[in-house]
């Protein structure tokens, strides 16, 4: 086995966990040490505390309650993610699905959504999804998030202008939107896993977009989802 081989095979998720509540806190952290290619190298009570240990460690990924004293979730996300140029990916932490602030904590770049009373296997899968620059948005809080929140605040949104989609990019964006995974978007259309994925990075790239968690924002934006949450694509 070469030192290349070595190296991708032992490559450690270091992690940072942030949660004001330490009964949490020290079970997420025992529960990620755990695992062999994962390690837990600061905690934090609090948003400025995880700004603070985020700078001197660098995780990989950062585990952000979105509540959190002196500084929450969502300000600290903000920050590590500019401190770190993107190179620390940010997970965060919700009592509910339906959590008030799951649309700006999307729009200030979170990888994804953790439930506290996920499953150990819910936790690992998250962590190991979002640390590898994917993002992490179940169609459930997707849904509710579409259903529950953008009615309240559809007059507060920006307003960005159409983009140059073609008819069936803006097809595979709404789909995006309303939740659906590639495989369910290609039995919608009738298409090919790859298609989809080729739709995806010709739109991605037009958009200039990061991943699903920013297309869902977008597709807000640009009001191919009305606040009603049903699908509502403009006219060409």
């Amino acid at each position: 086995m070469t030192l290349v081989e070595l190296e991708t095979e032992t490559h450690v998720i270091r992690a940072l966990v942030a949660d004001d509540q330490a009964v949490v806190r020290t079970g997420f952290v025992n529960l990620l040490n755990t695992q062999e290619d994962i390690d837990v190298v600061g905690e934090a009570e609090d948003g400025a505390q995880a700004v603070r240990i985020a700078a001197e460690t660098r995780p990989d990924l950062a585990l952000l309650d979105i509540r959190m004293p002196h500084k929450n979730g969502i300000d600290a996300a903000r920050e590590i993610l500019a401190a770190s140029d993107g190179a620390t990916k940010v997970l965060m932490l919700t009592t509910f699905g339906l959590d008030e602030y799951v649309y700006d904590a999307l729009a200030a770049g979170a990888g994804g959504f953790l439930l506290k009373d996920a499953t150990f296997p819910e936790l690992l899968h998250a962590v190991r999804v979002v640390a590898d620059g994917n993002a992490l948005l179940s169609p459930e809080i997707t849904k509710r998030l579409i259903a529950e929140f953008v009615h309240a605040r559809a007059s507060r949104l920006p307003v960005r202008p159409p983009a140059d989609l073609t008819a069936r990019e803006t097809e595979v964006l709404t789909l995006i939107a309303r939740g659906l995974s590639n495989a369910e978007i290609a039995g919608r259309l009738t298409i090919t896993d790859h298609t989809v994925k080729t739709h995806i990075n010709r739109l991605f790239a037009k958009l200039e977009l990061r991943d699903r968690a920013q297309a869902v924002i977008v597709a807000y934006e640009m009001g191919l989802v009305r606040a009603s949450g049903e699908p509502g694509a403009r006219r060409r």
